[in-house]
């Protein structure tokens, strides 16, 4: 079984093209010790696979103390559904690490606006020098939600790279 890996980036946040508004839908700050960063990433990224969701307790403290990394919950009112990691670069490059909804989320029209509040957020980040956004990138894979690359693409991404990987068994 094979994994197709499309890599897309937007150059401008005049590129970004809003989904449809979802009510009761932001973006919460998660510090780095916040109790649902973990719980909420593996929810997200079970379903999909992500190698990230078997993380050591150890790899996951290294990874939230990584001054170049941001999150955020995805809340639809006061319930989690979902979560962002943001990775600020250097010289404005700024990736979306990690984006998904939880399993009772998705499918529930909130998944287009959710993107764009996460990418208004990206070209938001300034960088650890004070550097502002100049790219916002991510990759995404057959492995992910079926509708995840269409979701990137109609907010305004386009593919720059795209490889192929063999999966394990």
């Amino acid at each position: 079984m094979e994994e197709i890996i499309t890599y897309v980036e937007m150059t401008d946040v005049a590129e970004l093209r809003p989904g449809r508004p979802a009510a009761e839908v932001t973006l919460e700050w998660a510090p780095p010790g916040s109790p649902h960063i973990v719980p909420t990433h593996v929810r997200v990224g079970e379903p999909h696979k992500w190698r990230s969701v078997r993380r050591s307790p150890q790899e996951w403290a290294e990874l939230l103390a990584d001054p170049e990394r941001r999150c955020w919950l995805i809340k639809h009112g006061d319930d989690i559904a979902g979560i962002l990691h943001l990775r600020v670069g250097l010289r404005g490059d700024v990736e979306i690490d990690s984006f998904g909804l939880v399993p009772e989320y998705v499918g529930k029209g909130i998944g287009g606006h959710a993107l764009t509040l996460a990418i208004r957020q990206a070209w938001a980040a300034v960088g650890p020098h004070g550097e502002p956004a100049r790219r916002v990138w991510l990759h995404t894979s057959t492995l992910d939600h079926p509708h995840a690359l269409t979701n990137y693409k109609r907010r305004g991404f386009r593919p720059f790279y795209t490889r192929t990987r063999e999966l394990p068994g």
